[in-house]
């Protein structure tokens, strides 16, 4: 059985276990992003994976994708999230990448192999983000400014996006770099909310939920600012 010291709020820790605290959870936001490139790498040389992936990008088909791929996140996340149980949170974690994987390759594997320079595109968004995520993250870390009044906001624009989302594929039209721009700045808004988490909601116990919280916030960052840079291809 875990120690309960184990369950102690990040806050109420002495400086040394609040700073042990950070560097699990971002070594395991690490983690995560090179697992999520390594299943990437397996599902994009899967010629099935990828024609299954890429029927699934028209239409009703696409909705049934994005409300699998939402059961299954919201299902990772409460394992990882809500549980002290170390295996499920790992469990919940790995669930979690491998769903991110799956929803990437259509928008990878376009950008790779029907778009010119595919691969500098995808390593400029991909640099860009991680520029993006440092900064954001930085600014609350040493400031220790709590964006908890964030949660309310980005909830509602996360609905208002979702329903964007569907009635564009309804109705057929297209959402534009306008709302590509805008998902950029509601995944600033989440990394804010989650490295606010960080420092303020966490018991030390939970950095893989940590993680989890960040690295969806990152690969959201990185879906729409990969979608603005094959844009201008």
């Amino acid at each position: 059985m875990d120690n309960m010291k184990n369950y102690l709020e990040v806050t109420v820790t002495s400086d040394e276990e609040r700073v042990a605290f950070y560097k699990k959870t971002y070594a395991h936001v690490a983690l995560g992003v090179l697992v999520f490139i390594g299943i990437e790498y397996l599902f994009l040389h899967n010629k099935t994976i990828v024609k299954f992936a890429l029927s699934l990008t028209e239409g009703s088909m696409w909705l049934a994708m994005l409300g699998g791929f939402m059961l299954i996140t919201s299902f990772a996340e409460k394992m990882a999230v809500g549980s002290h149980d170390r295996n499920k949170q790992y469990l919940g974690y790995f669930l979690y990448i491998v769903a991110e994987a799956f929803i990437f390759v259509p928008l990878l594997y376009i950008a790779m192999y029907m778009l010119e320079d595919g691969g500098v595109i995808i390593q400029q968004a991909a640099v860009l983000t991680a520029g993006l995520f440092t900064g954001l993250s930085a600014v609350v870390l040493l400031t220790k400014k709590d964006f908890s009044f964030l949660k309310t906001g980005l909830t509602v624009v996360g609905f208002i996006a979702i329903g964007l989302i569907i009635a564009g594929l309804i109705f057929g039209f297209n959402l534009g770099l306008w709302f590509s721009g805008a998902m950029v700045l509601l995944a600033g808004g989440s990394i804010l909310y989650q490295t606010s988490n960080l420092l303020h909601k966490y018991h030390t116990d939970q950095y893989v939920g940590a993680a989890l919280g960040l690295f969806a916030s990152l690969m959201l960052l990185f879906w729409y600012i990969l979608r603005i840079f094959m844009s201008r291809d």
